[in-house]
């Protein structure tokens, strides 16, 4: 049996691979943010990760790798364009089983922004988790001024789903949540292909679903 079945589980897009992370890809990930993620003056993260030094970059994923376990994971896509890493989707899930609810957030290095690899990769894990998982809502969050992100979370049919006041690096930020639902989503033209899940499907969902 192999330790880590998740290190198979391959999405792909007509231009994307979506992979988990591992070492190897990681440190890529780490050269990506290093050479910058958003402007200086701006933080779009709720955690303002990109002020902290590397090593802590590298820990967090670490610690969500060795916290997995089928009732609470945190899946963190490594993104990659012609075999090159560009960014992180992140997929989250509790209690999977009986919620049907994945959270998604991610980023792009400023290099790879404007080409719309967000909603590529967006929509990917979203095809993925419907189609594949079985959930049943998506949600997101975005703050207030976060363009980008509110713009691919309206092409893919995301509808409000409240609004959240945090304070971030001192001063009131907007977190605007945002959720979807199979029959809301706005599918792309095109489909995704997965490889790999069968070995780490019951990581993913806990009983089986009679559509799979």
């Amino acid at each position: 049996m192999d330790p880590w079945p998740l290190r198979n589980l391959v999405i792909r897009t007509p231009r994307l691979e979506l992979r988990p992370d591992d070492d190897a890809g990681l440190f890529e990930l780490v050269e990506v943010a290093k050479a910058g993620v958003h402007a200086p003056d701006k933080m779009p993260f709720g955690v303002p990760w990109t002020d902290r030094p590397p090593i802590e970059w590298v820990k967090f994923y670490w610690g969500q790798r060795a916290a997995f376990s089928p009732d609470d994971w945190s899946l963190n896509f490594l993104t990659r364009v012609d075999g090159r890493v560009v960014g992180m989707q992140g997929a989250v899930a509790k209690d999977f089983a009986v919620t049907r609810e994945i959270h998604t957030g991610s980023w792009l290095g400023l290099a790879h922004q404007g080409k719309g690899y967000g909603t590529e990769m967006r929509a990917a894990v979203v095809m993925f988790a419907f189609d594949y998982l079985g959930a049943e809502r998506m949600t997101s969050a975005a703050h207030s001024d976060n363009r980008a992100s509110h713009t691919v979370s309206r092409k893919l049919g995301y509808r409000p789903d409240g609004v959240e006041r945090q304070s971030i690096k001192g001063k009131l930020v907007f977190n605007e949540r945002l959720a979807l639902t199979p029959e809301q989503f706005v599918r792309p033209e095109w489909s995704i292909e997965v490889d790999g899940l069968d070995g780490c499907r019951s990581l993913l969902v806990s009983e089986p679903l009679g559509r799979m």
